[in-house]
């Protein structure tokens, strides 16, 4: 805990958090960014073994080659989910995880790793997007194998299929790039508050709860804050604990009137956990 000015207290990520959610991104980002480069690198490879005239179907490789780039696209848009989480992670360990002004204001940083468990629910959005699009252009493709039918009857009536197939398919790939325009807007805004600092006036429409050792803040028309108070040193847990307590009691109890037993009841679990690591040492 670093009390910066006269009533106002930091409480920076502890070490072994901040070391453990730093290099499980580390490693995903890795992960991410060889799983692209080997997508390219077959795109590539791919797009060498086939002519690039004008034909009016899809090719197959053609689709291959974007569902490649569309993989390659979204493991690089989630790196950069994960360096932007990295830089919110530093700035809890260095500045501070929770600040406490007075009776005045709260701000937070969710530096949970459960964040990496939410890029990776984006990155499957993403891809599903990108793969109803090119299911909806699949019926292109059948263009190209019908027009090669030895039978001129058998033809005609298979690319005429083909060809209505098309164009339904078509408007389902035009309703996924939508989604996928919408989504690249959605995620600029989801980007930028992975990780960052959302900040509670402390008055009687707050709303502070703690639940298996989650503090919780909602506070109207702001968007909810949960932190994990696992991610804080034991002493800091149990100064920062003593401190929202004595806030409550100034507040006469308007933040939540059931917030002094939980707070005793996780005071309870950082005692336990306390006891537990002098039993290891």
């Amino acid at each position: 805990m670093i009390q910066s000015a006269s009533d106002v207290y930091q409480f920076r990520l502890g070490r072994l958090a901040y070391l453990r959610i730093r290099n499980q991104g580390l490693l995903f980002m890795v992960g991410l960014m060889v799983g692209a480069i080997v997508a390219l690198a077959w795109g590539f490879a791919l797009w060498k073994t086939y002519p690039h005239t004008f034909t009016p179907y899809l090719k197959w490789q053609d689709a291959l080659v974007g569902l490649l780039c569309s993989v390659a696209f979204i493991a690089l848009l989630a790196c950069i989910f994960i360096v932007r989480f990295l830089c919110a992670v530093q700035a809890g360990y260095r500045k501070g995880m929770i600040t406490l002004v007075g009776n005045t204001s709260l701000s937070l940083r969710d530096l949970s790793p459960e964040n990496y468990v939410s890029i990776l629910w984006v990155m499957n959005s993403a891809f599903w997007c990108f793969f109803v699009m090119l299911v909806g252009l699949l019926p292109a493709i059948l263009v190209g194998w019908t027009l090669h039918l030895h039978n001129p009857v058998l033809m005609v009536f298979a690319t005429g299929i083909a060809i209505i197939l098309s164009v339904a398919g078509l408007v389902v790939s035009l309703l996924a790039i939508v989604a996928i325009i919408t989504g690249c807007v959605g995620v600029v805004s989801l980007c930028r508050n992975l990780g960052a600092a959302l900040t509670y006036r402390l008055d009687d429409r707050v709303t502070i709860r703690i639940d298996n050792f989650v503090l919780t803040v909602t506070y109207p028309d702001t968007t909810e804050s949960l932190v994990d108070l696992n991610l804080l040193d034991t002493d800091d847990q149990r100064q920062l604990l003593a401190i929202l307590h004595k806030r409550w009691t100034d507040a006469q109890q308007a933040w939540n009137p059931s917030l002094g037993e939980e707070i005793k009841v996780a005071m309870e679990e950082t005692n336990l956990h306390k006891i537990a690591q002098s039993a290891i040492l």
